[in-house]
């Protein structure tokens, strides 16, 4: 069983030193193999990764871990998905350990977790961060080192890309997974995370994590913080805080300077429990006594601050879905290379079709590979023209995303890569998730499926039929675009 063990490896990074050292340990592990090493950089640009052959590298366009992730495993095919961080490092027979974790787990469990432990200083105590570092090891559902079933992911929808920090993402798709009936087992492999030696308003910025409470909260309910055992959290306190500083300075302007006193001893208090509390189990060097006092000044506003701006941001009303279209023999009749506005003609019944979705208050985008730019075939202005007669025919579209790479130019947007998707639903405001892209190939599937997006294939005669098939057994196909809005559901 454990040679036969089917898993690909899919690593979010942001292009550590670490990672190369972690890709050499895994290529140079025992068996089993995996089917696959994904590497998803997450950088918004930037040079090639340094990887070692037989490693791939997709780029999610610094959307995120939840997002890279999201795009390693829906490229993946194999049955189980371990994910693993760029920063720590495994044992020379972590395919063997992780072989022995999985080989014997009944269907019911969906995934599977590793021990982590994070060496500590032997010489002295630990710093702040440090310590925050040390943590992992008594948390739950950590993607450092955790594996899921591929159906399970798809059950759920694989991670939120509304938390677009490496923080509570892991937690809230572990809540999913095990609310939809399926248990999630603590494996004996063991990883080591090296502690994190991190810059002197570190802990500060931190604090925009508490905005991914707040969606946490929304998502789960008030109890989010005992099911996935974060601890109670410190933010009453920090409102406290806050409450006070902030009349300590506003009540003299009122002649109100007693109770301005009172307030500023409240502050200080807060503030000196709050320092002495970070400072006691740390080193007390100067540097480090002078850091937490500064910071515990200042975090309890900025958490206040973010645990706000989530809160808002949780409760945004999101459109339910979103239509996006392939342009060419999707909604207008394919001419290779169009570049003349006089030669746009819509396939029949699409002009209504669109319109009746606008009515209906459904957003409409456009994503379109036109690569005869790059080839020189087409011009800029001529492209714009096109698409604007298009839009003049079919009314206004909620977003256009439009890719003018050619096949070898390593771009994240011309379909299959799912870049252009990604864009439009964030210009709509929509999860990928809630998004419905309809083209009439392998590419526009490819590209849906990989954004976590849904998709409907509307095949024409230049279709192929393994393009069909894949479809079929990934997405959806449909006779024509009439049908294929049915199939999604959002038919009037």
């Amino acid at each position: 069983m454990t040679a036969s063990l089917d898993y690909t490896v899919v690593i979010p990074t942001t292009g550590r030193e670490t990672l190369r050292p972690l890709l050499e340990t895994l290529l140079g592990g025992p068996e089993p193999r995996p089917a696959e090493i994904l590497v998803v950089d997450d950088r918004p640009g930037g040079s090639g990764l340094d990887v070692p052959a037989g490693v791939r590298v997709l780029r999610s366009g610094g959307r995120g871990p939840a997002a890279a992730r999201n795009l390693g495993w829906r490229t993946a095919k194999s049955e189980w998905i371990a994910f693993v961080d760029d920063d720590v490092v495994l044992a020379p027979d972590w395919p063997r350990q992780l072989a022995a974790d999985l080989g014997s787990l009944p269907p019911e469990v969906a995934a599977s977790q590793g021990r982590i432990t994070v060496p500590l200083p032997a010489d002295r105590r630990p710093t702040d961060d440090e310590r925050s570092t040390a943590g992992l090891e008594h948390a739950r559902w950590i993607t450092a080192d955790m594996a899921y079933r591929r159906h399970a992911l798809v059950e759920a929808g694989g991670f939120d890309e509304r938390f677009p920090r490496a923080f509570r993402e892991d937690s809230d798709l572990a809540l999913r997974v095990a609310e939809a009936g399926h248990r999630i087992d603590q494996g004996e492999r063991l990883t080591t995370h090296p502690a994190r030696r991190a810059g002197f308003f570190y802990s500060l910025k931190a604090q925009r994590g508490n905005a991914d409470n707040a969606l946490m909260r929304a998502k789960h309910g008030v109890l989010w913080r005992q099911r996935t055992g974060a601890g109670h959290g410190r933010l009453g306190l920090h409102a406290l805080s806050t409450v006070a500083g902030l009349a300590a300075l506003a009540l003299p302007l009122l002649r109100q300077r007693g109770k301005a006193l009172l307030a500023a001893g409240v502050w200080a208090g807060l503030t000196a429990e709050f320092a002495t509390r970070r400072i006691v189990p740390g080193p007390r060097t100067p540097g480090e006594v002078a850091r937490m006092v500064v910071t515990s000044a200042l975090i309890p506003p900025a958490a206040c601050y973010h645990r706000l701006r989530g809160e808002l941001a949780a409760r945004r009303p999101r459109p339910e879905v979103a239509v996006l279209f392939d342009r060419d023999d999707t909604l207008i009749v394919d001419v290779p290379y169009l570049n003349d506005p006089d030669g746009v003609r819509p396939v029949p019944g699409a002009v209504e079709l669109v319109r009746g979705l606008r009515e209906r208050g459904i957003p409409v985008g456009v994503v379109s590979n036109q690569s005869g730019v790059a080839k020189g075939l087409i011009t800029p202005e001529q492209l714009d023209a096109v698409n604007a007669r298009v839009q003049e025919l079919f009314g206004p579209f909620g977003t256009w995303q439009v890719c003018v790479h050619d096949d070898g130019d390593g771009c994240a947007c011309r379909k299959p890569a799912p870049g252009m998707v990604l864009r439009a639903a964030g210009e709509l405001g929509v999860d990928p998730a809630s998004c419905v892209v309809i083209g009439d190939t392998g590419a526009d599937v490819d590209a849906a499926l990989a954004a976590g997006a849904r998709a409907v294939l509307v095949p024409t005669h230049r279709t192929l039929e393994p393009e069909i098939a894949r479809a079929r057994q990934h997405a959806a196909v449909a006779r024509d675009l009439s049908e294929a809005l049915r199939v999604a559901g959002v038919a009037g």
